[in-house]
């Protein structure tokens, strides 16, 4: 009621002040329109960052050796959170896929090395029982756009599309104090992985069962598409402006299988360092370690086993963000 006199107030000034009184008027619906934001709920918060990096190095009688080469990087980072009384919904959209194309001297091309390859999904709903208190379900999914190879063989693919593929979904109960900070703990958790290449599944790759071969090397029955693990999940959620212009993004989730070496923790753990150069420039500093007691990988001295994994991204390139939120 207050704002419809303040309407009707505003529009009768129009009409009988001066010109000088006009100019007081439209800072009136300002305020105006500024109350109105404030009485409206925003019940949905939306992020959107995309970027886009890339180098070109070329040697030409270059003493110290090295190859000419280009690379291009880009990415898409999407988030998307409703919230409603004591509902709190959110959304992440993570996609990646960069490589590095090596040139000879006269610029023939000799291949496409991938550095960066990743569609990760993630989605949680929950119901706020207690203040900063929820239960949560969460479901996420990861896997690659292309093939992988292990260098210099680029003929046999070591990984795919959906080989392999992940799938979690779980029930919990999360913490989140603060708007930057959570926690998350669920004694009920699935996690699906998925071969969908029949040589990779034959080879037992990525934790599924192999396939059972006679004394000759004949396949007797093929290896598994599919494996399905139930244990235990954690996961920390933080990300907040340190300083100004500098973000820090980081996630840690654990996973122990209850039924095979439940004290052989699965780890995947992300922490990327943001830098705002301006509207339309930044870089970026970002570490990815995993361990996954499942995966057997072959090291440089041939020996073959569970790894930890390791990959660092430094890039500085074009970015631009959307959001529905005011900085």
């Amino acid at each position: 009621m207050k704002i419809i006199i303040l309407i009707i107030t505003l529009l009768t000034g129009s009409i009988v002040f001066s010109q000088t009184d006009a100019e007081k008027l439209r800072e009136d619906i300002k305020k105006l329109d500024a109350l109105h934001d404030s009485l409206m709920p925003k019940k949905w918060t939306v992020n959107s960052l995309f970027g886009l990096s890339g180098s070109q190095t070329a040697f030409v009688n270059w003493a110290a050796g090295g190859r000419n080469n280009v690379a291009v990087l880009g990415f898409v980072d999407f988030s998307a959170i409703y919230q409603h009384r004591r509902i709190k919904w959110s959304n992440d959209v993570k996609l990646a896929l960069g490589g590095m194309y090596y040139t000879d001297s006269v610029g023939k091309v000799q291949g496409l090395q991938k550095t960066d390859d990743r569609i990760d999904l993630a989605t949680s709903l929950g119901y706020e029982f207690k203040k900063h208190w929820f239960l949560t379900a969460i479901g996420g999914f990861r896997t690659q756009f292309l093939d992988g190879f292990s260098f210099p063989n680029d003929s046999i693919p070591i990984s795919r599309f959906m080989a392999p593929g992940y799938a979690n979904f779980s029930l919990g109960i999360e913490y989140a104090p603060v708007d930057y900070f959570n926690v998350y703990l669920s004694p009920i958790a699935s996690k699906m992985t998925f071969v969908n290449d029949q040589r990779l599944a034959d080879a037992g790759a990525f934790g599924v069962k192999a396939a059972e071969l006679d004394t000759s090397g004949n396949v007797l029955k093929r290896g598994l598409h599919f494996r399905n693990e139930i244990g235990a999940y954690f996961r920390l959620r933080f990300q907040k402006e340190l300083f100004k212009n500098i973000e820090m993004k980081t996630r840690l989730e654990l996973f122990s299988n209850y039924v095979h070496n439940p004290q052989n923790i699965d780890v995947n753990f992300e922490n990327i360092f943001t830098f705002k150069v301006n509207k339309w420039f930044q870089a970026s500093l970002q570490w990815n370690l995993i361990y996954d007691d499942d995966i057997d990988i072959r090291d440089s001295k041939g020996k073959t086993g569970p790894r930890t994994q390791f990959k660092s991204v430094l890039g500085l390139g074009i970015s631009y963000t959307l959001t529905n939120t005011k900085k």
